[in-house]
């Protein structure tokens, strides 16, 4: 495994791979239980040009009973009338494909679901300081148990292929949930962290050492695989819950709610969570959204996401919850994830601004601009950010906005900022539980809503749904806040000739006058995208500037210009955004049809197919590092987007260094491939984590099977760079992706 200078919190890692025969491929484990997905059988990838909806499967509607209970099952542990909302509800796959009408007429084009995969199923009880005992369900599907069988509440194998058809036959993307970080609560905080649960299962094997499943594709059998109470292949950090350690060691190796937590530095893990997430992406969904991506080794997270993207059918979407927004010492760490890894965010620093500004008025809409611009500049992918006004892990919306007029202004905002716009689910039918916290907010919609889809929240997501479709300047625009203050704000959005021009005042009952500014809209008249169902005006355009106007009370207009935009090409945005020489690439934006070509850092790619607003190419074999893509055609270049190509497929090697520091200096890691920054101190690694200083650590991606030059530097808080000096190090990464290797322990030279 390497070096044995590893401290006792690291276990032994890296050997579990062979205790479990887990060398054979994924394409071997699932080729004849269901048709490989390739590019031809699912929708594609998210696009910003798509309205996500998210539904917690339990809590969204019940169109199958018979999973309701089983024999092995507490009865107990079902409510069904969404009371108890600790319990199971009922609401499975067959309520999805019910409701799937409802959802298309929203203008729904992707569904994010709760994790598809067997979850604990025992109840979970919280002792407490009166002595009464709350009693919990892994509902959510957070807990997870065995990650190639199904949740049987929400259905079987056959019943996720239904689903799966039936959205897609409907237009509508599919992306799950998945969980990574953990499994379940293996100890038990409010009764003397006495034993629970947090095993991991896996199905039978054949004599191949391939998992076995029956003729409707589920899983047979059930076998432990890994079990914190018993960790002999160290595939749990086992460290206890972070509680008050805020270091960035304490996010990532210790424990989330007593969840038992992955060691991520372990090949065994990496091995056994990429041929899961392949498993999964080989059912034909469309992306996933990565659990707790906070508390996650980032470079397992980008080899993981590599090895998802690499395998057959290319590229799908990939986001994660880094769950902070500003102010917060985290903050840089979350602004770069995407950047670093390949994932993009859950945005909640859009999530943190909405809320203030629409929700609770403790931010004004300047505030709100303020925000749309700042982070224009820290994103590099800003479009492909999920942007939200709440989800199931924050209050709900409506619980802190009861008023309609700032409610529908926070909804139309969403819906025409940049990012890609998230409906949490019931957010349409102004669901509000009436106190705060995350599970208030998990309420049963069957029970709560009857489904109106004639609600002005409703009408106001499928009108801007439409628009968003219709208009690349909401898919791929820039942004420019054209005038703001206190209460209103108007901000336009533009992709070359597409604009939109969104005017709102958050106020319900106070008008406020807008002077004249200068807009991209051409000479003319406007009337208002919304009809007037927000109390919104049409407009005049006189000399590149709007007229001055008032906005009354509550009033939100939106003024659209969507002109051909003619043959150029144009890029919106890719899906990859980083990957290796023969991987997928889908480029999306306009003018793509026809005889073009496409380049990366100058490199020719090929083009394997194409048409209008989008075209596939394939990594080409050249210099690797952040690259411009450009398309051509017919003498015309394209705008350029940004591609992140890798020397090579990744692999996890964790670096040892004992050094000395003054306050304020960090440990970095930088050599001469661009994965360590091409000799840029400052493009190097993240810090390193020094939970037994002077010794430092970090587990970093770089490329398989290749002898590499580095050397340690210490930067302080000014970007002031200290190289140690000496002669460059050398170390030669392991062959197969999913090993992982340490490094000696280095000492600083000085």
């Amino acid at each position: 495994m390497g070096s044995t200078t590893r401290r006792s919190w690291m276990k032994t890692l890296g050997t579990a791979a062979a205790a479990f025969g887990m060398s054979r491929s994924v394409e071997a484990e699932i080729n004849g239980y269901h048709t490989l997905a390739t590019e031809d059988n699912r929708l594609g990838p998210v696009t910003p040009r798509d309205t996500v909806y998210q539904i917690l499967t339990d809590r969204f509607y019940d169109g199958d009973t018979s999973n309701n209970d089983f024999e092995d099952f507490d009865s107990s542990l079902y409510d069904g009338s969404g009371e108890d909302l600790k319990l199971y509800q009922g609401g499975d796959w067959q309520g999805i494909i019910d409701k799937i009408p409802y959802l298309e007429e929203m203008g729904v084009t992707a569904v994010w679901i709760s994790a598809p995969y067997d979850n604990r199923e025992s109840k979970i009880e919280d002792y407490q300081d009166d002595g009464t005992v709350d009693v919990w369900t892994s509902y959510h599907g957070y807990h997870a148990r065995n990650y190639f069988r199904t949740h049987r509440f929400f259905g079987g194998m056959q019943d996720f292929y239904a689903m799966r058809d039936a959205l897609h036959n409907n237009g509508i993307k599919l992306v799950i949930d998945f969980v990574s970080n953990h499994t379940s609560r293996w100890r038990n905080p409010t009764k003397n962290n006495e034993p629970e649960e947090g095993e991991l299962y896996e199905p039978d094997t054949d004599a191949d050492g391939n998992y076995v499943f029956d003729e409707n594709g589920d899983a047979v059998g059930e076998n432990l695989l890994a079990d914190p109470h018993d960790d002999v292949n160290g595939w749990f950090h086992g460290l206890g819950d972070r509680d008050g350690d805020s270091s960035k060691f304490g996010y990532r190796h210790k424990e989330l709610g007593s969840l038992a937590d992955f060691a991520h530095e372990n090949g065994g893990v990496v091995d056994h969570l990429e041929r899961a997430t392949q498993f999964w992406k080989s059912k034909g969904i469309d992306g996933i959204r990565h659990d707790a991506t906070l508390h996650m080794n980032p470079a397992f997270a980008k080899n993981l996401k590599t090895a998802t993207d690499s395998s057959q059918g290319g590229p799908i979407t990939h986001f994660g919850e880094f769950f902070i927004s500003r102010p917060d010492p985290k903050y840089e760490e979350y602004r770069t994830f995407p950047d670093r890894t390949g994932i993009n965010n859950l945005d909640f620093e859009f999530n943190r601004a909405a809320t203030n500004a629409f929700g609770d008025f403790s931010e004004t809409m300047s505030d709100f601009g303020d925000m749309l611009i700042k982070t224009h500049g820290d994103y590099t992918h800003e479009h492909q950010t999920i942007t939200a006004v709440d989800n199931h892990d924050l209050t709900r919306f409506r619980y802190i906005q009861p008023n309609d007029k700032p409610y529908h202004a926070a909804i139309a905002a969403l819906m025409t900022c940049r990012g890609t716009p998230k409906i949490y689910y019931g957010t349409e039918q102004y669901m509000n539980p009436g106190s705060s916290g995350a599970n208030a907010g998990r309420l049963f919609m069957q029970t709560d809503s009857d489904f109106d889809t004639s609600t002005t929240a409703y009408q106001l997501i499928s009108d801007l749904a439409q628009l968003r479709r219709d208009n690349l300047a909401l898919a791929y625009g820039q942004t420019s806040i054209l005038h703001s203050t206190d209460d209103v704000i108007v901000y336009e959005r533009t992709f070359y000739d597409h604009v939109v021009v969104t005017a709102i005042n958050r106020q319900p009952d106070q008008s406020e006058s807008v002077p004249s500014v200068g807009t991209s809209l051409p000479d003319g008249s406007y009337g208002d995208y919304l009809s007037g169902d927000l109390y919104g005006q049409g407009i005049s355009v006189d000399s590149g500037a709007l007229d001055s106007f008032t906005l009354g009370g509550g009033e939100v207009s939106v003024w659209t210009a969507s002109p051909d935009l003619g043959n150029a090409p144009k890029i919106g945005t890719t899906v990859s955004t980083m990957g290796q020489a023969g991987d997928s690439v889908h480029i999306y934006g306009s003018g793509l049809d026809g005889d073009v070509s496409v380049t990366f850092g100058g490199t020719p790619a090929n083009v394997v197919s194409n048409s209008a607003t989008r075209m596939t190419a394939t990594v080409p074999d050249g210099p690797a590092g952040l690259v411009d893509v450009v398309v051509e055609k017919n003498g015309q270049t394209s705008n350029a987007a940004k591609y992140d190509i890798l020397t090579d497929e990744p692999v996890q090697v964790i670096f040892h260094v004992e050094a000395e520091t003054e306050p304020g200096e960090t440990i970095h890691v930088v050599g001469d491939p661009p994965e360590l920054g091409s000799w840029d101190a400052l493009s190097g690694s993240e810090s390193f984590m020094n939970p037994d200083y002077p010794e430092w650590f970090l587990p970093v991606s770089v490329p398989k099977d290749t002898t590499f030059e580095f050397k340690f530097v210490k930067i302080d808080e000014s970007d002031n760079v200290t190289w140690e000096s000496g002669s460059n190090r050398t170390f030669t990464s392991p062959t197969d992706s999913t090993e992982t290797e340490d490094t000696p322990l280095y000492y600083w030279q000085s």
